[in-house]
């Protein structure tokens, strides 16, 4: 069935093409004019994915983040790193709140935990004698005492 998202054409990655959050690897970085048509010319930086089509324009905010996720500032050095996209629903724009798209850093999934292992039972230990005084129990001779061998 049609949404009115479908019939917004975009040549970049809208919320309305993210139905659920994007795991996404970065294959390279353009500068392209995201103006509307008849708007002055307004240049960003892009994001292109391996995965998708369309790319993902970046603002400084988004770039801020992906830096964190990569350790790196340098565009160069995201290529091949993996981010999500996905709609938030509380980003706005021109003082609205209109919903967008964010990244974040891809969650790791936690190793499984290793299945119980059957206890076994454990061999009893050698036996004690009873007469055995363990050394923080026994008390020093009294000074000048002889103690005779």
């Amino acid at each position: 069935m049609p949404t009115v998202n479908d019939l917004k054409q975009s040549r970049f990655l809208t919320k309305g093409d993210v139905a659920r959050p994007l795991l996404l690897t970065i294959a390279g970085y353009h500068e392209e004019n995201v103006a509307l048509s008849g708007e002055p010319p307004e240049k960003k930086w892009c994001l292109d994915f391996h995965e998708i089509s369309k790319p993902l324009v970046l603002n400084s905010t988004k770039g801020q983040i992906i830096e964190q996720i990569c350790g790196s500032d340098d565009f160069d050095n995201w290529i091949g790193r993996k981010i999500v996209v996905e709609v938030d629903p509380n980003i706005s724009m021109r003082g609205k709140v209109v919903g967008g798209l964010s990244v974040r850093a891809p969650r790791n999934k936690p190793a499984p935990a290793p299945a119980p292992r059957p206890a076994s039972p454990k061999p009893p230990g050698p036996a004690r004698p009873a007469s055995v005084v363990e050394p923080a129990e026994v008390d020093d001779p009294p000074e000048g005492d002889d103690v005779p061998f």
